[in-house]
């Protein structure tokens, strides 16, 4: 049973109500029986996840963690205080107290902390029916097929394929039908993972420890379930949000997640009302102008964001740094710059059509030109700078490269109306 995987609940009512009552949640919890209970997590947040699993009975804890897949016990398990954690661990059956123990012995941040424990280890030597038996008791325990781990002198040689336990004679050595299996350090990070799996887009990878024996395999269905987690995190970066933060927290947990990027914006809005303050003769004499000014900076704002997504995805995925950020800048502002007279042709026409100013629109669409191309420049640099600096190219940089078009697009479009109007 996967607790990160969504399914359809049968009750939705049900579902929000332990979402959001919580001063019903473990009452209503517990009047699930273990099928219904089992169904419904999956679609909880972790928060409330962990409210659960810290206040129910311990019993009623050991019966789902018994349930559970060993690597996703051991990410409940993890969710407790410490002292529940040894209760429930004195609890459980033997078999699952043993993978838990390793599991927890491993950062959760590491290739160790991904792997699970479905496999069994066989010597070169071993004959097709010695491993027919591990597989076979390995299943019956656990429910679930082992990946056959081949070994030479107690070192990971590879893996050898299920299929080949009843194509292969029986008395045979499972060497000679090894397969080559890649391999990865246990305390390698999450990105080392992902590159990995990039690398070598197989089904599964082997976690190594400092002896090159094999503690533990790494499915893609476990990177996948990471790569879908880790766009939420960036988009909550993106907007200022921590990323524990739920939809089920409270009003006073979302205040103190967010109040700090809300105060900057505001310094960095005072920024923007300022610069448009310089050019307040202008405006009062031209009201048309303020009728446009949220063009300009709409537009600028987008287009930062869309060479941001850009540059965050390029540098997640290392096909981009500091040290190429020429060839990068270079294409982007190219871009932009046709985009900019595109844009600004466009505006440039509706304002004559509308308005049958030519020099407003003249000025619009220079004004468009330039803040596309300001957008561009800090879109590029910005999650560079960041990334460089040892911080996450998301985090809240729009909060940032708003600013720059918001100032720099009302600087080039007020200025260049008192230049030409004035």
């Amino acid at each position: 049973m996967n607790l990160n995987t969504p399914i359809n609940i049968p009750n939705p009512l049900v579902l929000s109500d332990i979402l959001f009552r919580k001063d019903k949640r473990i009452q209503l919890f517990l009047s699930l029986d273990q099928e219904k209970r089992l169904e419904i997590l999956p679609s909880l947040t972790i928060r409330v996840k962990r409210d659960i699993f810290q206040h129910i009975p311990d019993d009623d804890l050991v019966k789902i963690l018994e349930e559970l897949d060993p690597d996703e016990a051991t990410d409940a398990l993890q969710m407790l205080s410490k002292q529940k954690r040894e209760r429930v661990l004195l609890r459980i059956s033997r078999d699952l107290k043993s993978a838990l123990s390793t599991l927890l012995e491993f950062d959760p941040e590491t290739a160790a902390g991904l792997m699970t424990l479905d496999y069994i280890r066989a010597d070169e030597k071993d004959t097709i029916t010695d491993v027919s038996k591990k597989f076979k008791q390995h299943e019956k325990l656990t429910g679930r097929p082992p990946v056959i781990v081949v070994t030479k002198s107690d070192k990971f040689f590879g893996f050898l394929p299920g299929h080949e336990l009843g194509f292969a004679g029986r008395t045979e050595k499972i060497g000679k039908y090894a397969k080559r299996m890649p391999s990865i350090s246990y305390a390698a990070n999450h990105d080392e993972v992902f590159r990995k799996f990039r690398s070598h887009p197989h089904a599964k990878v082997a976690v190594l420890n400092d002896s090159n024996s094999v503690i533990g395999i790494i499915y893609s269905d476990d990177v996948l379930k990471l790569i879908e987690e880790n766009p939420t995190a960036s988009l909550y970066d993106f907007a200022g949000i921590k990323n524990e933060e739920s939809v089920t927290d409270t009003a006073k947990q979302k205040f103190f997640n967010r109040y700090r990027w809300l105060i900057i914006n505001l310094f960095t809005g005072f920024l923007a009302a300022f610069t448009v303050g310089l050019f307040e003769d202008t405006l009062s004499k031209y009201v048309l102008l303020a009728v446009y000014m949220p063009i300009v900076a709409g537009m600028g704002g987008n287009a930062a964001t869309q060479t941001l997504a850009v540059q965050v995805r390029g540098i997640s995925l290392n096909q981009v740094d500091y040290k190429t950020i020429s060839s990068t800048l270079k294409s982007e502002m190219g871009a932009a710059f046709f985009n900019g007279l595109l844009n600004g042709l466009l505006v440039a026409l509706i304002v004559i059509l509308i308005n049958g100013d030519y020099q407003i629109a003249m000025v619009l669409g220079l004004a468009m030109v330039i803040n596309l191309q300001v957008a561009a420049f800090f879109g590029t640099i910005v999650p560079i700078i960041m990334s460089k600096l040892g911080k996450d190219p998301a985090a809240s940089a729009t909060i940032f490269i708003t600013t720059a078009t918001d100032v720099l697009g009302f600087l080039a479009f007020l200025g260049l109306a008192t230049l030409v109007l004035t």
